[in-house]
């Protein structure tokens, strides 16, 4: 069996998130010095986790924040940041660089409602989640060639990459039921073949989680709230997902999440950790 550990985090803190105008991919801003204390502090969050793996959106705010992470770890300061155009976020087309106010306006003339209004020269839900699903089967099949190559390595009698469950410390223990990590779903107790880490962005994360949720049947944790799984991240938002491929089955992922949008981290950098749920 393949198994991999995938931590999400939301890019920090712009001066365009402050002021609630979008950014999308036409606007290409870089943190601010919020930003850059919610980095700092979802980096110590995360100091302890060992990735075998990071990749980040091409755009600014998550790479300066993919960078920044790494640069508080412990084990993996000198890990390479693979940028990846699927992680970029919606794009909104001629709403991009304009107040958050003129999106719901255009969508209200149209007849229609956010988040599924698509403004000209924007992608569609549909698209976002195409280019989410694409990228989450390049890391399964990432895995799985990990997990061969291990075995080719020390033999098919070992049954793994040899990768020891004691190299990952996760911080979550803290903040999740006994239930999202036991070792009957996931928890940190058996081996992993890969531990990534992806830095992306609030309306693409929220995607591709509804992808995990409606597609893949993803398990939730239990004390999840229906307005907790349908809100955007708030900025260095971290979810952690456990994803196990059956006899390195790529079609039938069996994931749970672990946590959603954890921002403990964020309590002493006095910035707004409530993001709005429209994106």
């Amino acid at each position: 069996m393949v198994r991999f550990g995938l931590t999400v985090v939301r890019h920090g803190e712009t001066r365009y998130n402050k002021d609630k105008i979008l950014q999308g991919q036409g606007v290409d801003e870089p943190l601010s010095a919020t930003g850059f204390r919610q980095a700092d502090a979802a980096g110590l969050f995360l100091s302890n986790v060992k990735f075998t793996h990071v990749f980040s959106s091409d755009l600014l705010r998550a790479k300066q924040t993919a960078a920044t992470i790494l640069g508080k770890n412990k084990f993996c300061k000198d890990l390479e940041i693979k940028c990846d155009a699927r992680l970029r976020e919606r794009k909104y087309g001629v709403a991009e660089g304009r107040p958050l106010t003129d999106l719901k306006a255009m969508a209200k003339a149209a007849g229609e409602q956010c988040p599924s209004f698509t403004p000209s020269g924007g992608e569609t839900l549909d698209e976002v989640r195409e280019r989410a699903k694409d990228f989450f089967e390049f890391l399964c099949q990432l895995a799985v060639e990990l997990e061969q190559k291990g075995q080719d390595m020390h033999g098919a009698a070992s049954g793994s990459s040899g990768t020891s469950a004691e190299q990952f410390v996760f911080p979550w223990t803290n903040h999740c039921s006994e239930a999202e990590l036991s070792s009957d779903n996931g928890g940190v107790s058996k081996i992993l073949d890969a531990n990534i880490l992806v830095v992306s962005h609030g309306a693409y994360m929220r995607n591709w989680i509804g992808y995990f949720v409606s597609d893949l049947n993803c398990t939730l944790p239990t004390n999840l709230t229906k307005s907790q799984l349908s809100s955007v991240s708030p900025n260095t938002g971290v979810s952690h997902f456990i994803i196990k491929l059956e006899n390195g089955n790529l079609l039938k992922p069996e994931i749970t999440c672990v946590c959603l949008n954890q921002d403990s981290h964020l309590v002493d950098v006095g910035a707004e950790c409530v993001a709005p749920k429209v994106f």
